[in-house]
């Protein structure tokens, strides 16, 4: 299969290395990265040690391929929805963080778009080199049109095929959802409090802060169709905290790094649609606030 993975940062680095042991792939991400695997291939340390070659470029307009698989930050999803409308790409699958990329992939990308979510943990080391920090999982449904079962059977073939352990859901807004709840107790929280994921299990303050946020977006959730309740929810924080506890979430990489983060996909998002659910969700509220207050004043967004 031929796949092009638009956003070679750590996530789309792993994912289109281990693509790439058996699958055509080209890497669309930025210098200084992207130079050093057209130089000397793509390295890949923790879990496993690979080195592959696949191709990269920094252009991702005009592409052919029979799956694009979309990693961007959740601000540049327009960006890669217009650069993809100008190629010709079988199927597009989004393994992104927040809610609503899909839609926009969807308003613009003439092919099957899917939703996905995957749990494998990744670091950018230096340029060329990624660090695999946990194998996880890739969960791979169907998005526009909802009935899209062929294209889904042949992406997750392909991750398999690849040696990675993906599976099917037919119910992927439920799974995105549980994924956002994950992210908006998570990643706001290590990001403010300057600690590894472990810790929101860990300390008793965090714990209940966390548990609330994700019951919050459970609520929500449901208000939008999805199976997702509030024990499952929490739970679901719980088990990645512990299982990713030594990690530092992306949205605390980013602020520790000064760079832009995706409060507005992630705890942001649960506010919008709670104001058109009618609901409350005042730690969602607080913790957006919080973040986007740190990104006015570091210059990274309006006020």
């Amino acid at each position: 299969m031929d796949v092009l993975i638009y956003g070679a940062g750590s996530l789309g680095s792993l994912v289109g290395g281990l693509l790439a042991r058996v699958h055509d792939v080209t890497l669309v991400g930025r210098d200084p990265h992207i130079a050093a695997i057209q130089r000397s291939g793509l390295r890949i340390t923790g879990v496993e040690t690979l080195d592959v070659r696949p191709a990269a470029t920094t252009a991702g307009r005009d592409a052919s391929a029979d799956l694009a698989v979309v990693t961007v930050k959740a601000y540049d999803t327009e960006t890669a929805a217009h650069d993809l409308a100008t190629g010709d790409v079988g199927a597009v699958l989004s393994l992104q963080n927040g809610m609503g990329n899909e839609d926009i992939l969807a308003a613009h990308v003439d092919a099957p778009v899917l939703a996905g979510t995957a749990t494998c943990g990744a670091r950018l080391a230096e340029p060329g080199h990624v660090e695999w920090l946990g194998r996880g999982t890739v969960t791979v449904g169907a998005w526009r049109p909802p009935d899209a079962s062929e294209p889904v059977a042949r992406v997750v073939e392909a991750f398999r095929a690849a040696d990675a352990d993906a599976s099917v859901t037919t119910d992927a807004r439920s799974r995105l959802w549980e994924k956002l709840a994950v992210n908006a107790a998570i990643n706001p929280l290590t990001a403010l409090a300057r600690v590894e994921n472990g810790a929101v299990a860990e300390t008793d303050a965090l714990a209940e802060l966390a548990a609330a946020t994700a019951t919050e977006t459970a609520r929500v959730a449901r208000a939008d169709g999805a199976s997702l309740t509030d024990a499952a929810a929490v739970e679901a924080v719980e088990t990645v905290a512990r299982e990713t506890a030594r990690n530092r979430s992306s949205m605390y990489r980013d602020i520790a790094r000064g760079r832009r983060t995706e409060i507005d996909a992630i705890n942001g998002y649960v506010v919008d649609r709670a104001a058109e659910a009618d609901r409350a969700v005042p730690s969602n509220r607080t913790l957006a606030a919080l973040i986007r207050g740190w990104e006015v004043g570091a210059g990274l967004h309006e006020g």
